[in-house]
């Protein structure tokens, strides 16, 4: 299929962005951002988004402050415009290393390298690997708009399905990962490689110096309108002593603590049935991973 009729618009710094969205809007348009186009071009071929107009942020790759990957004393900033492949072969760190590790689950390799972090946080897909991600490392995300700037927490973004707290005439500048997690892992089952996942899981430890963890945190996608945490397979981490006996158990935890819904891709058991075993896969993965390696 073919998207229907848009007029289409080129931005040539952020204040233009958001002027044109302004003006676009007050005429009478729907417009919409445009950047990788990775989760956009296709719901537009396919009608189930039908912008009247399209303001188109390519130009915007010139300003190195929306490109940049660069450590900001503890924490990792990305620049709105920076692609899924530049983070998978940028050198993180061991703190945010599971941003690049995770990036081999998004997509196919032409999708990684057009889509861009911001534009996935802002389509808030439940099952993004960019939503998981930013729950599970405390992101901020810095927007621009005609109310001036703003910065939105990991946790008061995502409002439900394909909603977010970034504005219609607001464009995100950068993303700000604030929270290290040296133990930490991102797993998911799909149909085939590449296609959206039917239940994903981040998941990190926090080690203690007694041989015990003294905290963890479980991030679900799938099973819930949008992302996830899970405060009661969190709770059975504190205090625990990391191994096979303590990860099933936060599994079974994190399985029982979650209502998913039942559509074409699976039934709200077998979604169950899935985030029991990939939380138990990702914690030992994280565990096993190590702070170092």
């Amino acid at each position: 299929m073919k998207p229907a009729a848009f007029a289409y618009h080129r931005a040539h710094d952020v204040p233009d962005a958001v002027g044109l969205l302004r003006e676009l809007a007050a005429a009478g348009e729907d417009p919409k951002l445009i950047a990788g186009g990775q989760s956009l071009v296709p719901m537009m071929n396919f009608r189930l988004a039908r912008p009247t107009a399209l303001v188109d942020l390519g130009p915007l790759r010139r300003d190195p402050e929306l490109t940049s990957i660069r450590h900001e004393g503890g924490e990792l900033r990305l620049g709105a415009l920076v692609t899924h492949r530049a983070v998978e072969v940028a050198a993180l760190g061991p703190g945010f290393d599971v941003l690049s590790r995770a990036m081999r689950w998004v997509g196919h390799l032409p999708i990684r390298s057009r889509g861009t972090v911001a534009g996935s946080l802002v389509h808030g897909d439940a099952t993004a690997e960019w939503c998981l991600l930013a729950l599970l490392l405390d992101a901020v995300v810095l927007v621009e708009g005609a109310g001036g700037r703003r910065r939105i927490p990991a946790a008061e973004l995502f409002h439900g399905f394909y909603t977010t707290a970034v504005g219609p005439d607001e464009v995100v500048t950068a993303v700000h990962f604030t929270r290290p997690a040296p133990r930490a892992a991102l797993t998911e089952f799909a149909r085939r490689h590449g296609d959206f996942a039917i239940v994903d899981v981040a998941v990190a430890l926090d080690p203690g110096e007694d041989g015990r963890l003294t905290g963890g945190r479980v991030v679900l996608g799938g099973v819930a309108p949008a992302p996830v945490r899970v405060p009661e397979a969190e709770a059975v981490l504190a205090g625990g002593v990391p191994g096979p006996d303590l990860f099933a158990a936060c599994a079974e935890a994190a399985a029982e603590a979650v209502d998913p819904p039942d559509d074409a891709a699976g039934s709200s058991a077998y979604r169950r049935r899935l985030t029991r075993t990939l939380v138990a896969r990702a914690l030992l993965q994280a565990w096993e991973k190590g702070p170092t390696r």
